[in-house]
C-alpha cells in the first residue's frame, strides 16, 4: 500500500505490546475517513487490535425523541459520553479471562446494538474512533487522558462535505434532505470537533483522490 499508510501502521504497531493494553484514538470531523482508516489499521495489525467505535454510544432514537434532540443527532449531547468513558477505562485494564463486549452502531437501523464487539483480554491494542475524542467539555474531557495516542484526521472540506452527503443518500435520505442535514447539523458538529485539533498527538492529512484510508502523516500537531 501507500508508504504513508505503512508509516501509520508502524506507528500503531508500536502500541502493541503483549501483556499490556494500549488505546489509540482516531478523531476528526464527520466524513473525514475515521472509520475507514481505523478498519484498515485493525486489519493490517492482524489480530493484535480490535476496533471499538464511539458511535456505539449514540442514544437510542426513542430517547432522542423524548429529549427533543432528534434533529441534533450527532451532537455531543446525543451520546452517552459517560458510558463511553467508563468502557474505555475498563478496556485500559483488562481482566484475565474476561472478554469485554462493546456496543456497535447499525447504520441500517440507525440504532446502537449492545454486546456486538468482543474485546478479548489478550488483545494488546484497542482502536477507537469518533468525532469527540478531543472534545474538552463535560464527560468528554476525560477521554484524552484514557487514550495513549490520539490522531486527528483532516480532509479538504469540499471533498469531506460531498462524502457526507453521498453517505446519507446511500443510507436512504433524499439528496435535498441530506444536503440540508449536512449543512445544518453535521457541519455545526464539524466546527466544534475542529476546536480540539491542537490536543492531538498527530495530524493526518487525508488524500481525497485515493481511498480515504490512505493518509499522509503531517507530523505532531502544535502542542503535542
Amino acid at each position: 500500500m501507500d508508504p504513508s499508510m505503512e508509516q501509520l501502521v508502524d506507528r500503531a504497531r508500536r502500541l502493541t505490546h503483549p501483556g499490556r493494553r494500549h488505546l489509540l484514538g482516531i478523531a476528526g470531523p464527520p466524513g473525514a475517513g475515521k472509520s475507514t482508516l481505523a478498519e484498515q489499521l485493525v486489519a493490517r495489525l492482524a489480530g493484535s487490535a480490535v476496533l471499538v467505535p464511539m458511535d456505539g454510544f449514540h442514544l437510542a432514537q426513542v430517547e432522542l425523541r423524548r429529549l427533543g434532540r432528534m434533529q441534533r443527532k450527532g451532537a455531543p449531547d446525543t451520546f452517552d459520553a459517560a458510558g463511553y468513558a467508563a468502557l474505555l477505562a475498563r478496556l485500559r485494564g483488562p481482566e484475565r479471562g474476561t472478554t469485554v463486549y462493546a456496543p456497535a452502531f447499525d447504520r441500517g437501523l440507525e440504532e446502537p446494538v449492545a454486546g456486538s464487539i468482543p474485546v478479548p483480554p489478550d488483545v494488546p491494542l484497542v482502536v477507537t474512533e469518533g468525532n469527540y475524542l478531543l472534545h474538552d467539555e463535560g464527560p468528554w474531557a476525560q477521554l484524552r487522558t484514557l487514550l495513549d495516542e490520539v490522531w486527528y484526521l483532516h480532509l479538504d472540506e469540499r471533498f469531506r462535505v460531498q462524502r457526507l452527503v453521498d453517505r446519507h443518500v446511500r443510507f436512504g435520505k433524499e439528496r435535498a434532505y441530506a444536503e440540508r442535514w449536512v449543512r445544518e447539523s453535521d457541519e455545526v458538529n464539524a466546527r466544534l470537533v475542529a476546536h480540539g485539533r491542537y490536543r492531538a498527538h498527530l495530524t493526518v492529512r487525508m488524500d481525497p483522490v485515493r481511498d480515504p484510508g490512505a493518509g499522509t502523516a503531517a507530523g505532531p500537531a502544535p502542542g503535542a
